[in-house]
């Protein structure tokens, strides 16, 4: 086998012929043979067999010709392209029956699609928006503060071509948001006729939907897996699911929802006791209501007081027996 490269002393390819070896192969083919001393500098013409001894005379090299060194050369790349030539139209075969078959599993329009990871989560939702060109419909439950303001940074660069192509946009925030600066600040750059907020005191998770044909949500606490979902049963549900929270959900631009009604509990305070009726702990209410424990805490604390109550177990008791929650706020 004639090999790829010359000897460690005398590195380079056969076609990256050195400066020597040009020359004294040059010259070789125009004489006829070099004396086998002159092309000691050129190691090289004798490995990648463009000189060989001289039968006659030991002292003396011959060239090979041209054509019959590209040839050898060329001979073992000819039968590996041959070579694979061949185990493609092998694949080809195998799969050919499968083709059709496999087309209908994967159609985009009724495909489910598990996403791992946030670079294929990104670029799945890049491609969305980006081929959006009616309406996209998003809910945005509030995370940590570091977490927020790096959504609200993805949101920005994804929401600001949609909104110079005219898609409308619409999206729920939980009331939470009304008091964090960095989301108003956000808001306060698109807020027209065709982008809207708004604000509703629970919502349960993430959820993006474009143009009625494609949805995402996240299918695990650290939104590490999304789902794509382009089945339009699905999708079609989901935007029901959206427009029955939107219809109960308030306009941001309208006053704080927070206000305190006539029984001296506010309107947060009447969500935490709905959910501590429930049976939820502090930890999933501040989650649910997107504030942090500490202020969910300080509000139960302030809901127990109001009613007069002495401690946890008391004050389920009295938020049923009071009447609270049946009254419209």
């Amino acid at each position: 086998m004639i090999s790829n490269g010359t000897n460690a002393t005398h590195p380079h390819a056969v076609t990256e012929l050195c400066e020597d070896g040009r020359r004294l192969y040059a010259g070789a083919l125009r004489t006829g043979r070099i004396l086998r001393t002159d092309a000691e500098s050129a190691p090289c013409l004798v490995e990648f067999g463009l000189l060989h001894p001289d039968p006659d005379d030991a002292q003396w090299l011959r060239p090979v010709p041209p054509v019959i060194a590209l040839s050898q050369r060329l001979n073992p790349i000819e039968r590996d392209i041959a070579e694979q030539r061949r185990r493609s139209i092998a694949l080809s075969e195998v799969f050919e029956p499968f083709m059709a078959l496999g087309a209908q599993d994967t159609a985009p329009t009724h495909s489910i699609s598990v996403l791992e990871g946030l670079d294929r989560i990104n670029a799945a939702l890049d491609l969305a928006t980006a081929q959006c060109q009616t309406e996209m419909l998003t809910v945005q439950p509030s995370g940590s503060v570091r977490s927020a303001e790096n959504r609200l940074l993805e949101a920005l660069e994804r929401d600001k071509p949609l909104i110079e192509r005219g898609v409308r946009i619409r999206t729920l925030y939980q009331h939470t948001a009304r008091y964090n600066p960095e989301r108003l600040a956000y808001v306060d750059q698109f807020a027209n006729g065709k982008v809207e907020y708004r604000t509703i005191d629970e919502l349960v998770e993430r959820l993006i939907i474009c143009d009625e044909a494609v949805a995402f949500i996240p299918i695990r606490e650290d939104r590490q897996v999304a789902l794509e979902l382009r089945h339009p049963g699905l999708v079609r549900y989901l935007v029901k699911v959206f427009e029955f929270m939107w219809g109960r959900a308030v306009p941001l631009s309208a006053g704080a929802p927070y206000e305190t009604a006539s029984d001296g509990i506010t309107g947060i305070q009447h969500s935490i006791a709905k959910l501590l009726v429930e049976g939820h702990v502090d930890e999933a209410i501040a989650r649910r209501l997107g504030m942090n424990v500490r202020t969910c805490r300080a509000h139960i604390a302030k809901l127990a007081s109001a009613l007069g109550s002495g401690s946890r177990a008391q004050l389920g008791f009295l938020i049923a027996q009071s009447g609270i929650l049946e009254k419209e706020h």
